[in-house]
């Protein structure tokens, strides 16, 4: 009976053993241990004087836009774009010295896994009906944007939108100060695209974002340099995307990106980051902490002696994959004001909907020449930049002037139906320098 006993304690240990293997990178991810951004946030400004303040101006910026009249915000981004797409880079850093592409447990994750997150953010982002990020709440909303792997590198040749880099000196890369090391390896012009670093880190966080922030105040960008390279996300490997590599049980969705990408793009966690803080999102209820749980609630709160209801189906509370799937209207106008306000968040937007690259001399075409109903002025500079389009008569009378701050190369368009037959002069003015074309205008 002892012995028997004994076999049935070595084959239950044995059993154990075995779901261990099998799982226990699984076990390793802690479901209290999502997101480090606000941590991280709180160690850049350790290393950065400015950056609190650099922060809050550019919250102070956003709060007066979403204060001004809803048809004026969407005009203004408008100019900017008709729909804001974001070109995104994956940098997979790993120590596979062997380069195989794919599998369990292997950092070089395969393009198949990369695709199932890009999907993924779609599917998040635009509420599609029909997927996992559909949802009928009366405050969900399609936030308008869309994440697509970049086509072209910043030389201008084409790319699949995924870098890959064999780095043996590291196996895991620590959240908080390892963020250098990984831009240093590889990092794009974050004012051209969303980068987004995929690789192992060695604590239980899955992911962290670099808030944005104000940039071109004088006395303040001399810490810019290495806040731009590091500007973006930062994923574990195994929560990103689906399929492949994935191993977590409660983060196999791809949603660990989409809250972190949610966070890159000025949202705050729903708790406001303290017992019924304020996220600055009027639709989404107060709550006393994040869902740190691994199942979907219902979970309640007393913020102000009003019981309420935690929206854990929220992209930006802390709930497993599969509760998630949610952004609200006010999420929605609070991401396009930072894409509004942020300066690189807003260039990136610019330059890719320009869709015209920068220049090696500040130049302008004007066309067609003669025009009749309206003008096109093409304006080519060598890098973002300020500048104003005049039209001026031979007598020097100004017939028109559009203003343009921070932009890159850009097609303007001028109407000219309203303007009578003739000669005239196009001016586009920078800060240092002045180019002008002639213009007949005929009907």
């Amino acid at each position: 009976m002892a012995v028997c006993r004994l076999l049935r304690v070595r084959r239950t240990a044995y059993r154990f053993f075995v779901v261990w293997l099998l799982i226990g990178s699984t076990l390793s991810i802690s479901y209290a241990q999502r997101c480090a951004s606000v941590q991280y946030d709180s160690a850049i400004a350790t290393r950065y004087p400015y950056w609190r303040l650099k922060r809050t101006m550019l919250e102070d910026s956003v709060q007066s836009y979403l204060q001004s009249p809803p048809a004026g915000r969407r005009a203004r981004l408008s100019t900017i774009c008709s729909q804001v797409r974001i070109p995104v880079v994956v940098h997979i850093v790993h120590n596979n010295a062997s380069l195989t592409i794919g599998g369990r447990d292997n950092g070089n994750i395969s393009d198949e896994q990369i695709l199932a997150q890009i999907r993924t953010l779609n599917e998040d982002y635009q509420r599609k009906p029909g997927t996992r990020g559909f949802n009928n709440n009366p405050v969900g909303a399609n936030t308008g944007i869309e994440f697509y792997l970049a086509t072209e590198d910043p030389n201008g040749k084409p790319t699949n939108g995924i870098t890959r880099h064999f780095y043996n000196t590291k196996t895991t890369f620590d959240v908080f100060t390892d963020d250098q090391t990984l831009a240093n390896i590889v990092s794009w012009p974050t004012d051209r695209y969303l980068n987004i670093w995929v690789t192992r880190f060695g604590s239980n966080y899955l992911g962290i974002a670099q808030f944005p922030s104000t940039s071109g105040i004088e006395g303040l960008d001399s810490e810019n340099e290495l806040l731009e390279k590091t500007d973006g996300v930062f994923i574990d490997y195994r929560v990103f995307g689906s399929g492949g590599a994935v191993t977590s049980n409660l983060y196999s969705l791809g949603r660990t990106t989409t809250h972190e990408v949610g966070h890159w793009l000025g949202l705050i966690h729903t708790w406001g980051d303290t017992n019924c803080g304020d996220d600055y999102c009027a639709d989404t209820p107060r709550s006393e902490r994040g869902n740190q749980t691994n199942n979907c609630g219902p979970i309640f709160s007393n913020c102000g002696g009003v019981r309420t209801r935690n929206m854990t189906e929220n992209y930006m509370d802390y709930s497993p994959d599969s509760c998630m799937n949610i952004f609200t209207k006010n999420q929605g106008e609070r991401m396009m004001a930072v894409i509004e306000k942020s300066a690189r968040r807003a260039r990136l937007v610019k330059y890719w909907c320009a869709k015209l690259p920068f220049g090696t001399v500040f130049d302008i075409s004007v066309f067609p020449n003669p025009a009749s109903a309206q003008v096109n002025i093409q304006v080519n500079v060598t890098e973002f930049t300020d500048f104003e389009v005049e039209l001026y008569s031979l007598t020097g009378q100004l017939m028109g002037r559009q203003q343009f701050k921070d932009y890159p190369s850009w097609l303007v368009t001028f109407p000219t139906d309203n303007i009578a037959p003739g000669v005239y002069v196009v001016r586009v003015n920078t800060e240092k320098e002045s180019v002008s074309k002639r213009l007949v205008i005929t009907r």
